[in-house]
């Protein structure tokens, strides 16, 4: 093992609530943004950027709203190089306790001539400008280069000479389009480091896209290359093919210190229960192949390879799964299971609830332990997901039936209770179960969201299991999703389906006669 004084800190900038959040299907709302900002510090990031301030009045409040709770990591907003932009992120950033201003302009030929409609030296003077007035009002600024891999060298580093005499603490090497290769992409660090004015001066950062599967791949090659910062996501999640995986890079830093001489300060044993809330927030699940958090990744069904991991771990395991979060022994609670050993089980798993919300997961736990023999971490964490409601519940399940059979149509009977009280109840037809409760929902509130997801699935093995459903709707081209858990998957359903109706009915504002006039069906 190398000596620690030759091992280089990378710092982590996590841009999961930003571009993993702005990505198709990953959408959050601020509660879940605030959520996720809070394991992202118990992670132990040293930046989180929390959104894209000036995109919209809500993107806004959420960046205010977490910049005002983290403590323990700089909080960053994302802003265009013109002022109005970089006013939004001064007024979100107000009360974060380490802020930071992230300006960006695109420096490649076909962004210059097709996007911005602007000249090399109309670039510079726009970036260095920006990193000017940012610096106004935060000491921390960093500048990128959008589409820096598809930009000239030298006209990098010219641009980001003028940032660092601006101001700018960090530079940042976008392969925005996942364009690069990782030797050409080491190598373009190595020489922008090497020839930008001032580069003393600065911190060098790279943000990689996945489009060719080599996100990771380029990040290291960028590390070896002099990066001294990555940007990524937690389960690579963001725009198109996605980010760099920030549980890839971690790992591999940490496994492979030996070869690349760098690590991070991420605790790992928070990854996996970071990677498992941003799945269940955003609704997106990992493939089971997944390097880290897969449920396949520390899986062995090879006779060969069981045979070498009973007698040693090491002949197939490179890493722990309990390196990364995941308990070697899965801790399993009954009926008879006290209130002690659940909170002590909550806490093992990095949960932390209010009072009240202890109170509803734990009668949850009982009424599921005489259903279940037992109720795993998986139960626990979803039990856990279903009981911090992230937006007000205008609407709540009270009473479902359904009729179906080969022989006949399907029905669906559902009673909903509004939150000023009033139930509804109402019977729909519909083309099998889940449909037809669907339907009798929309026609309880009056609008018909169109249904663009709908995924079930088990939580763990065996027919008892709880079935975890997600699901995402759309109107007025707005999305928002919602997942629902129940050992019954018509019930579980249900309440995914509930829940993104309160998402959406939160979101669109006032609730009623009044609303349902405004948005139409």
């Amino acid at each position: 093992m190398t000596n620690n004084e030759n091992i280089r800190r990378i710092t982590i900038f996590d841009t999961t609530l930003r571009d993993g959040e702005q990505a198709p299907g990953c959408s959050m709302n601020p509660q879940e943004k605030l959520e996720v900002a809070r394991r992202l510090e118990k992670l132990g990031v040293d930046i989180m950027e929390a959104g894209f301030p000036a995109s919209s009045p809500g993107d806004l409040e959420s960046v205010k709203t977490i910049a005002g709770v983290i403590k323990n990591c700089t909080v960053a907003g994302l802003c265009r190089c013109v002022e109005k932009d970089i006013d939004a992120g001064r007024e979100a950033l107000a009360h974060a306790v380490s802020p930071r201003i992230h300006v960006f302009l695109a420096t490649s030929p076909i962004h210059m001539e097709y996007k911005l409609k602007m000249t090399a030296d109309q670039v510079v003077e726009r970036a260095a400008s920006a990193v000017r007035y940012a610096k106004k009002f935060c000491a921390d600024v960093e500048f990128s280069a959008e589409d820096a891999s598809r930009s000239d060298p030298d006209f990098v580093c010219r641009v980001f000479g003028e940032a660092i005499a601006a101001g700018a603490a960090t530079v940042n090497i976008p392969d925005t389009v996942g364009y690069a290769m990782p030797g050409e992409f080491g190598a373009l660090v190595r020489y922008i480091r090497e020839h930008t004015p001032g580069a003393e001066q600065a911190k060098f950062s790279v943000h990689v896209h996945n489009d060719l599967g080599l996100a990771v791949a380029n990040s290291l090659a960028a590390i070896q290359g002099g990066a001294d910062q990555i940007e990524c996501t937690i389960n690579g999640i963001g725009e198109r093919a996605g980010n760099a995986s920030l549980e890839e890079i971690v790992m591999a830093l940490r496994v492979r210190r030996d070869h690349l001489k760098a690590d991070t300060r991420i605790d790992t044993t928070q990854i996996y229960g970071t990677s498992r809330l941003v799945t269940q927030v955003t609704g997106v699940k990992v493939q089971p192949n997944k390097a880290i958090v897969g449920d396949n990744a520390f899986a062995h069904e090879a006779g060969i390879h069981q045979h070498g991991v009973l007698a040693n771990r090491a002949t197939y395991e490179i890493m722990t799964p309990e390196s990364v979060g995941i308990s070697k022994n899965q801790m399993v609670l009954g009926k008879h299971s006290g209130r002690h050993a659940f909170e002590d089980r909550l806490r093992e798993l990095g949960i932390s609830v209010d009072a009240q919300t202890l109170e509803t997961v734990f009668a949850e736990f009982k009424n599921l332990a005489d259903k279940k023999k037992v109720v795993s971490d998986r139960d626990i964490e979803a039990l856990v997901m279903g009981a911090a409601a992230s937006v007000p519940e205008t609407w709540k399940l009270d009473h479902w039936a359904v009729n179906t059979g080969s022989a006949l149509g399907a029905s669906g009977t559902i009673r909903l209770k509004h939150k000023n009280g009033d139930t509804h109840k109402l019977v729909a037809m519909g083309d099998g179960p889940i449909d037809s409760i669907f339907k009798a929902i929309n026609k309880i509130i009056g609008k018909e969201p169109e249904l663009e997801l709908y995924e079930i699935g088990a939580i763990t093995g065996g027919s008892s299991s709880q079935g975890e459903t997600m699901v995402k709707i759309a109107m007025h081209d707005r999305r928002w999703n919602g997942r629902g858990v129940s050992t019954d998957v018509v019930e579980s359903s249900i309440k995914a389906y509930i829940a993104a109706i309160n998402a959406m009915e939160w979101e669109l504002g006032e609730k009623g006669e009044v609303n349902r006039e405004k948005w139409g069906k």
